[in-house]
C-alpha cells in the first residue's frame, strides 16, 4: 500500500499530516483583540499610522485550523464533515495550497469516478501555489499511481523523495520503489527501497520488499540478513503471511528442515486462505518447482 501522507493510510507509522493541529481553534477566538501600541503611558495616548495586515494572519489561521480539522474527519471516514471544513478553509484563504491538496486526498478517498477525476485538479493546484509544498507532492503521486499513470507517479515521489527535511521523505521512497514495481523495473525498485534504508534503517517496507527481491535474485545470504532485520523490527509481533512466507523460503534454500516445517505450520494454521498458504501448497505438491 502507498504511504499517502494522509490521515486515513494505514501505513503510513511514517504517516502523517504537517498541518497545525485542532488546538488552534481557540486562535479563532482571540484573533480579533487589539494588541498595545508601543510608548503607551498612563494617561496618555498614542495614535498609530502602520498598517495593519490582522485581517489576512487571521484567515490563514481559519484556513489552517479548517483543514486541520478536516483532516481529523478524514480520518473518521466522515468525508461530508471534511468537505464542509475545506471549503470553508478555501472561503477564507483561496491560496492556501494544504487545503487543495487535502480536498485531492478527500475525493480520492471517496473514490467514485467522477471525484477521482476532480481530485487531480486539486492535487494540481496546490503546487502550482507552492511548488515546495512537498507533501502535496507525494499525495499527487500517490493519485497517479492508483490511475496506474506509473511514469508521471516516480516524477513526483522522485522529488519528494529527494526533499530533505521533508518528514514524509521515507514514505515517499518506499511509494517509488513500489512503482518501480508496478512498472516491473526491479533495479529501480532496489535503488529506491536501499534509499529509503540509507535514510532510516527502521523502514519496514523496504526491509519487506527488499527481502523478496532477493529471494527473487536467490541473494539467500542478504535476504537472511535483512530478514532477521525485519524480526528485530516487529518486536515480537505475531508474523503476517508475507513474512512466514519469506521465512519458509529462505530456510528452504538453506536445508533447515525444522525451520521450515515449523513456519509452514503456522501459515497453514493460522492463515489457511491466504494466497501464501496457496503458495505454500502448491509447491510442497511439487518442492524441485521454483516459487511463484
Amino acid at each position: 500500500m502507498y504511504k499517502l501522507q494522509n490521515p486515513s493510510n494505514p501505513f503510513c507509522k511514517h504517516r502523517v499530516l504537517s498541518i497545525m493541529a485542532p488546538v488552534m481553534l481557540a486562535m479563532l477566538v482571540g484573533g480579533c483583540q487589539s494588541n498595545s501600541v508601543d510608548g503607551y503611558s498612563r494617561g496618555q495616548y498614542q495614535t498609530s499610522t502602520q498598517p495593519t495586515n490582522n485581517q489576512y494572519r487571521d484567515k490563514d489561521e481559519i484556513a489552517k485550523v479548517r483543514t486541520s480539522l478536516a483532516a481529523e474527519y478524514i480520518r473518521k471516514n466522515e468525508l461530508d464533515a471534511a468537505k464542509r471544513q475545506l471549503e470553508q478553509a478555501l472561503e477564507a484563504n483561496s491560496r492556501y495550497a494544504p487545503a487543495y491538496d487535502m480536498m485531492g486526498v478527500l475525493l480520492q478517498q471517496e473514490g467514485s469516478r467522477i471525484n477521482l477525476e476532480k481530485a487531480e485538479s486539486y492535487f494540481k493546484k496546490a503546487i502550482a501555489l507552492d511548488a515546495e509544498f512537498i507533501q502535496a507532492r507525494n499525495n499527487y503521486g500517490v493519485y497517479l499511481s492508483q490511475m496506474q499513470r506509473y511514469p508521471e507517479a516516480v516524477e513526483q515521489f522522485e522529488i519528494a523523495g529527494a526533499a530533505l527535511g521533508y518528514e514524509g521523505r521515507i514514505g515517499a521512497l518506499e511509494n517509488l520503489g513500489r512503482t518501480q514495481l508496478q512498472r516491473g523495473d526491479k533495479p529501480a525498485a532496489i535503488k529506491a527501497f536501499l534509499r529509503a534504508l540509507d535514510a532510516n534503517r527502521n523502514s519496514l517496507i523496504a526491509h519487506i520488499e527488499l527481502v523478496d527481491l532477493l529471494l527473487e535474485a536467490d541473494s539467500i545470504i542478504k535476504a537472511q540478513n535483512l530478514y532477521q532485520e525485519t524480526l528485530l523490527l516487529i518486536q515480537g509481533d505475531p508474523l503476517n503471511p508475507r513474512l512466514l512466507i519469506q521465512g519458509i523460503k529462505i530456510a528452504a534454500a538453506q536445508g533447515n528442515l525444522s525451520e521450515r516445517q515449523a513456519l509452514s505450520q503456522q501459515l497453514l494454521s493460522n492463515y489457511p486462505l491466504s494466497p501464501e498458504a496457496k503458495q505454500l501448497k502448491i509447491w510442497l505438491n511439487n518442492p524441485e518447482a521454483p516459487w511463484k
